[in-house]
């Protein structure tokens, strides 16, 4: 209600709305649909098959803008600093993607991302004003409260319904992250991500724009809730997780078999007290589309009833292959040794399940359990509305994940997904590692956490305090076992069982339960602006930075993180101090920050690096000293670079 009286002009739409609501789009007539809608001779202008929407040119100018943030460390912050592979980033996440693209390029197993659903009450971040500066941009998104935090009223905009362009900022949002999101990913790496009847059609047509329709594997449907709901006109129980790979080729080649569930596991019992163990009975018939002769037979019970393959269907193997099984006792005939045959199939002969689409609350959880889950590790007064459970994403997991992938998540929340690694790499006893990315947002309703992000970082400690406890329980109980094992005979058997139960202790002792925390942060160095006009006075300042380019505010830790990003070095790079200069992974890199001289230079060059960067303001007053290291540089084929 704005307070304004309803005018005949709002009556007639409305009235024309009811009548041809197909002449519509995001609330405002589309005059062309009008025109065809009435009959009227009418081409549509560029007419092809094609997602399009009110903003869509511009947000690829968001997309190609690059930028001049970097990442800084958190040391204070993080769990293992210097040992983890796990990173936790603050920032907006569009930036944050844009500074991972060199140095994450095809590197990235696995995306899950949980983005605003668009349900009308969401407030996230989208680029409305395509008109202004990259500096005006930057200053408003990155409106801070005297704290420093990210304010809502800054940062994020409400996108109502009422909104002329409600599905078009939306759009707007994912669309720049999507394709930064792809440029991330492995060639056989796949995305998941959740949604709901709200933008499911319009994530579909993005996706398949992005990725390729033909890269398009599946459309789960996650049963969301498990009782009734009598105040809704039509009760919703269900959300979405779309999966597309890269390549599909690709992902046929990487895609795992699921792991039974408990569940599952409950049809297999020992009937006949079978010495092989627990079996369930499988049907013997199949469609006879393809048979062969052989697969049409009689087959007689042990009590004499002859049964034959019903109309339309055969066995499912030869006769002579029945008799093998039938000798192998690996026949059922029911209770009464009448029935129809069936094959018995061991429970130790699975190999595992092909996924299916269908998501039930029962075998990979809700959002009651998911919130259950959450309260119990962080406490009631850490309010957060929608965590999805670590059962969903486990399941997620199981499907792509083998051995030291990465996972990331750039819309973290309370990082359910860089927790339940924690639990799946246990569970498997693997070392995949989880990148998570979220903004400060902050958060109402908790009296101990003053943003999201905060939340989402002391989730990810306790658990990994959680999951600590539990290697440490296992440990003891494996080193329990093998004790035994060595008062028992030296056996072969025994031999290769103590083996394979301290490759298991290894294989716990070496599970990666830190992360680094690192801030989105503006560089290190000073930028150069466009000068307009003929400013004297802007124009020496500008002069300035080829004296010294390093901001006020940069230290030197910080700028080797920076330099090292934007060599294209990961964020878990080895960073070793040698004297006066850094060493990144042995010799890939060298990086002079704080001093030049001859004898430095002799050892950067002994150390043999493939590329050299130094401040050019360590060279102010001995342009000697740097002549002579540019020709020694290239005399000992080094790439060397000053700034």
């Amino acid at each position: 209600m704005d307070g304004n009286s309803i005018t005949p002009q709002h009556e007639k739409i409305a009235a024309l709305r009811q009548i041809l609501p197909e002449a519509f789009s995001e609330g405002k007539i589309d005059w062309e649909k009008l025109k065809a809608t009435l009959g009227e001779d009418i081409n549509f202008a560029n007419e092809r098959y094609v997602l399009n929407w009110a903003g869509k040119s511009e947000a690829f100018k968001v997309l190609q803008m690059p930028t001049t943030k970097t990442l800084i460390p958190a040391k204070d912050e993080s769990v293992n600093f210097d040992e983890t592979e796990n990173i936790f980033i603050e920032g907006e996440n569009l930036e944050v993607l844009k500074v991972l693209q060199k140095s994450y390029f095809g590197k990235v197993k696995m995306i899950y991302i949980d983005p605003p659903y668009n349900t009308g009450n969401d407030s996230f971040i989208y680029p409305d004003k395509f008109s202004e500066s990259k500096a005006d941009y930057e200053k408003r998104v990155g409106d801070k409260d005297e704290d420093g935090y990210m304010t809502k009223d800054g940062m994020f905009k409400k996108n109502s319904k009422e909104n002329g362009q409600y599905h078009s900022n939306w759009l707007n949002m994912m669309m720049p992250r999507l394709y930064l999101a792809k440029n991330l990913l492995r060639q056989d790496g796949v995305i998941f991500l959740s949604i709901d009847d709200n933008e499911v059609h319009n994530l579909r047509l993005l996706m398949n724009e992005i990725f390729g329709e033909e890269n398009f594997v599946a459309q789960f449907v996650w049963q969301k809730k498990y009782s009734r709901d009598n105040r809704p006109l039509i009760g919703t129980v269900h959300e979405y997780i779309l999966l597309y790979s890269k390549s599909i080729e690709e992902f046929k080649t990487v895609r795992n078999l699921l792991p039974p569930s408990e569940e599952s596991l409950k049809v297999y019992k020992n009937l006949n007290n079978d010495p092989r163990g627990r079996w369930r009975a499988i049907p013997l018939t199949a469609q006879a589309g393809h048979a062969t002769k052989n697969q049409f037979y009689e087959i007689t019970t042990p009590t004499g009833v002859k049964h034959s393959p019903p109309a339309g269907r055969c066995w499912s193997v030869t006769k002579e292959k029945f008799e093998e099984l039938l000798k192998d006792g690996r026949i059922y005939f029911g209770k009464d040794s009448s029935g129809q045959p069936n094959l018995i199939r061991y429970i130790d002969e699975i190999e595992g399940f092909v996924p299916w689409t269908w998501l039930p609350a029962k075998e990979v959880g809700h959002t009651d359990s998911a919130m259950k889950e959450f309260f119990e590790i962080m406490g009631k007064d850490a309010a957060f509305e929608t965590p999805k459970p670590s059962t969903l994403i486990k399941h997620l997991m199981h499907i792509v994940l083998k051995e030291k992938d990465i996972v990331l998540d750039f819309f973290s929340g309370t990082s359910t997904t860089g927790s339940t690694l924690y639990e799946f790499n246990f569970d498997k006893k693997t070392t995949n590692t989880f990148i998570n990315v979220q903004l400060d947002q902050v958060v109402e309703g908790s009296t101990r956490f003053r943003t999201i992000s905060d939340i989402s970082k002391e989730r990810i400690r306790r658990a990994g305090k959680k999951i600590g406890k539990e290697i440490q329980t296992e440990i003891i109980k494996t080193e329990t076992e093998i004790k035994k094992l060595q008062g028992e005979l030296p056996t072969e058997e025994t031999k290769a069982e103590i083996t394979n139960l301290k490759i298991k202790i290894e294989q716990l002792k070496v599970q990666d339960l830190g992360f680094k925390v690192l801030k989105l942060e503006d560089s290190n160095f000073k930028q150069w602006q466009q000068i307009e006009g003929k400013d004297a006075k802007a124009l020496a300042e500008q002069m300035k930075l080829f004296v010294d380019p390093v901001s006020e505010s940069a230290t030197i830790e910080n700028m080797v993180y920076e330099l090292l990003l934007k060599s294209g070095k990961d964020l878990n790079s080895q960073i070793e101090k040698k004297d006066s200069f850094y060493k990144i992974n042995n010799n890939e890199l060298i990086l002079l920050l704080e001093k030049a001289t001859q004898e430095i230079i002799d050892k950067v060059i002994a150390a043999k690096p493939i590329k050299v960067i130094a401040l050019d303001k360590l060279f102010i007053g001995n342009d000697q000293l740097k002549t002579n290291t540019v020709l020694q540089m290239k005399d000992a084929g080094i790439e060397f670079k000053t700034i």
